[in-house]
């Protein structure tokens, strides 16, 4: 392969470093882009693919996260989303081993290292695009295109649509992924160290053998054989495309075509083709049961019925995307539910967007095979390699995505948009000469605004609060936006202020059973019963097998004494959720209320069984049994509980009652006292044990715990009265012995 330097490489208006300070400068940008969210909190994704996913539990067995997804579901369910990419969890893992818990701390720390890692290795990257795969006398790899790629770099580190993935910690997949993908890259370069006539058959196994360890940390890893592929085609064998098939439609002679394909093409791009297809089969065959099915309000495009709609639709959503490069200025942590409504005519001015896209990419498609200039057709076609290759599978052309646009999906293909940038700057500064410095500040001023907007971006995603309500703004039509900001404050304490969010949510979107659930949640505990019931019965006619709306809609109906239908309510959550322990407990709560006490019991059994730490259902087992004069197995069921939940007072206390009627005085006063340690600010543990010492004659200390009751709750029932009558004793006491 014979390449010369780029001609405007040394034109880049930006100052010639050398290979190790261009690489920490890179990292230094890309370190102070999204250091600010080391000590961020776990956000929107992170609590079902963290928080509550058990694969990241040392005590969970680690062969599980080879037969689980990425959000800790079995491959095999319906309701997995087959996103398979057990090393990405393998560092979730130990990031939890090493911490000794959930921190985010760690997680947070080893993404803005891999950003800064990714962000170096893109120099290397960018340099071989651009000026090829070359070395001196000594073997050393040299880069004929230093500013251009220092420039494309930097780019690409401070770009702030990488927000998502870096900040975000389930956006470490994307990171892996991109880190794999160069080193996939980079490695099959390394086979043509020997010239374009001899390569190395075991680099080009080792890069088929890393894009399948990318695959492991996410899908979108198979795209890198085709970056590979056209690396081959356009630098190593260096065929002008253009040419070829214009000789292809001129019918030239075969011979000529064959003498522009290098030797060992075909087979390369047989092995690369193989590769692919064995990676492809093996995803397939671990997916199980098909692929992932989504809902129309995950990706409405896709779900029209007019072909036409969808192409057009696809086309708008490739637009924004295209938009998010360029103006990275509108970021929300998600597009759906009505965010981006849907063009459905002709006369919906949003039809310019796509069309303006394609013109855009029309004019790049034609520089890159048209143009005379050997340098600008390599760059411009490698950057729109690097810009559309790695963007397919997010583009549902192949199969239906789960989402509308994605700002995580665009980590890889936002190296393509720098490298045209960097092009572009290059260049424009050989071209014009005399407005040199208006470039240089002009490329100085975005490399700033772009590092300052990541800055501030990966601020809004340091909490559920700042990055739920900066959505606001940027998609007020998103239904899934209004519902997370209610539900954040809901989860803060703020009930009156997420019930204005919820109902926003439900208008938006009319059929959003969750935010339905959550606001009839709230209004009962406000008491609105008929609205809440309205709201629940409403959902679960929505979705039929919403077993949590179910059982809320039974607590509902409880509290309106509708209990027949409260009954049907519990058992129809609990035959779409087989292990629902909170649905037993409230069941059994039914039942009490109806005096059905062995019922009940059998229920809050149930619920122990499902969940051996489900203290109420332990608790109220206690109490019924204490209630119906079944002291003896009330103290039974008491001491049981207290082995799986050695630390719980409510339970201590209750068994403490059971043993001070079997005038067990010793040991009942030994349980209020463990009690009172645990929580010594309970007036009703303090007036019982004070009953206690009372009935056991020990008067003193009887007085003192009355006397802490009622410091503590003044108004607490019997305490009072119970005080007077010790008082009156004590008294009656002092004049016998005077």
């Amino acid at each position: 392969m014979v390449l010369s330097e780029p001609y405007w490489d040394h034109h880049i208006p930006l100052p010639k470093l050398g290979p190790l300070h261009s690489r920490l400068v890179t990292a230094f940008v890309a370190l102070i882009c999204f250091i600010n969210s080391y000590d961020g909190d776990f956000v929107f994704d992170d609590s079902e693919a963290i928080i509550n996913n058990k694969d990241l539990n040392p005590d969970t067995p680690l062969s599980n996260i080879w037969k689980n997804d990425f959000w800790g579901s079995n491959l095999s369910s319906n309701s997995s989303h087959k996103s398979y990419r057990p090393l990405t969890v393998l560092t979730f893992r130990i990031n939890y081993l090493l911490a000794g818990g959930l921190h985010p701390i760690g997680f947070h720390m080893l993404n803005v290292a891999l950003h800064c890692v990714i962000s170096v290795l893109m120099i290397d990257v960018f340099a071989i695009l651009i000026g090829g795969l070359v070395h001196d006398g000594r073997g050393a790899k040299l880069n004929l295109s230093p500013k251009a790629s220092f420039l494309a770099a930097l780019f690409f580190a401070a770009h702030p649509v990488h927000t998502e993935s870096v900040a975000g910690i389930v956006g470490r997949a994307d990171l892996l992924c991109a880190l794999f993908f160069q080193l996939s890259f980079l490695v099959y370069c390394k086979a043509f160290q020997g010239g374009d006539k001899k390569f190395s058959v075991l680099w080009i196994f080792g890069s088929i053998l890393l894009c399948a360890v990318a695959m492991l940390c996410k899908e979108q890893g198979i795209t890198v054989l085709g970056v590979n592929a056209a690396y081959d085609i356009l630098m190593v064998c260096n065929l002008n495309i253009y040419e070829l098939a214009h000789r292809l439609l001129s019918r030239r002679k075969s011979a000529d075509i064959g003498g522009s394909v290098r030797s060992g093409l075909l087979m390369r791009l047989a092995l690369l083709f193989l590769g692919g297809s064995f990676l492809l089969y093996a995803r397939w065959r671990i997916m199980g049961t098909g692929p992932p099915s989504f809902t129309e309000v995950d990706n409405p495009a896709s779900f029209a019925e007019n072909v036409i709609l969808r192409i057009v639709n696809y086309n708008y959503y490739y637009s924004l995307n295209a938009w998010l490069l360029l103006c990275p200025w509108w970021l929300c942590f998600d597009w759906s539910m009505g965010c981006v409504p849907l063009i459905k005519s002709a006369t919906d001015w949003r039809i310019v967007w796509p069309l303006l896209l394609w013109c855009c990419l029309m004019g790049l498609v034609y520089q890159a095979l048209c143009s005379q200039d050997s340098n600008k057709r390599r760059t411009l076609t490698f950057g729109l390699v690097l810009l559309v290759i790695p963007f397919l599978p997010a583009s549902n052309l192949f199969f239906r995505v789960g989402f509308v646009i994605a700002e995580r999906v665009l980590y890889l293909s936002s190296a393509g948009y720098c490298l045209i940038l960097a092009y572009a700057v290059g260049y424009y500064s050989c071209h014009w000469k005399k407005h040199k410095r208006l470039l240089r500040a002009a490329t100085l001023t975005l490399l700033c605004v772009n590092v300052a907007r990541s800055a501030q971006r990966s601020q809004q995603w340091r909490s559920e609060q700042n990055l739920f309500t900066s959505a606001l703004s940027v998609c007020p039509l998103n239904a899934k936006v209004h519902y997370n900001v209610g539900k954040n404050l809901a989860d803060r304490g703020n009930q009156s202020a997420a019930v204005k969010y919820y109902r926003e949510a439900v208008r938006l979107h009319p059929k959003y059973v969750h935010a339905m659930n959550n606001l009839g949640n709230i209004l009962k505990e406000r008491n609105e019963l008929k609205e809440a019931e309205e709201l629940l019965s409403a959902a679960v006619h929505i979705q039929p097998d919403f077993a949590a709306a179910w059982m809320n809609l039974g607590i509902v109906q409880n509290s309106l004494k509708k209990f027949d239908e409260a009954e049907q309510s519990y058992w129809n959550a609990i035959r779409f959720r087989k292990k629902y322990p909170d649905c037993y407990y409230n069941l059994g709560r039914l039942y009490a209320d109806l005096n059905r006490s062995i019922d009940a019991l059998n229920a809050w059994r149930n619920a122990t069984m499902l969940k051996p730490d489900h203290s109420l259902a332990w608790n109220n087992m206690v109490i019924l049994l204490d209630n119906t004069g079944n002291l003896a197995q009330a103290e039974l069921i008491g001491k049981e509980a207290l082995k799986i939940l050695p630390k719980d007072h409510t339970i201590m206390f209750s068994l403490a009652n059971v043993l001070g009627k079997q005038e067990k005085y010793k040991e009942s006063e030994g349980f209020f006292l463990n009690a009172l340690k645990i929580n010594p600010n309970v007036a009703s543990c303090h007036g019982n044990l004070a009953v206690l010492y009372h009935r056991w004659g020990k008067l003193d200390l009887a007085k003192r715990h009355y006397e802490l009751s009622l410091r503590l709750d003044p108004s607490a029932p019997g305490t009072k009265e119970n005080y007077n009558m010790l008082k009156r004793k004590l008294e009656q006491r002092q004049r016998t012995v005077g």
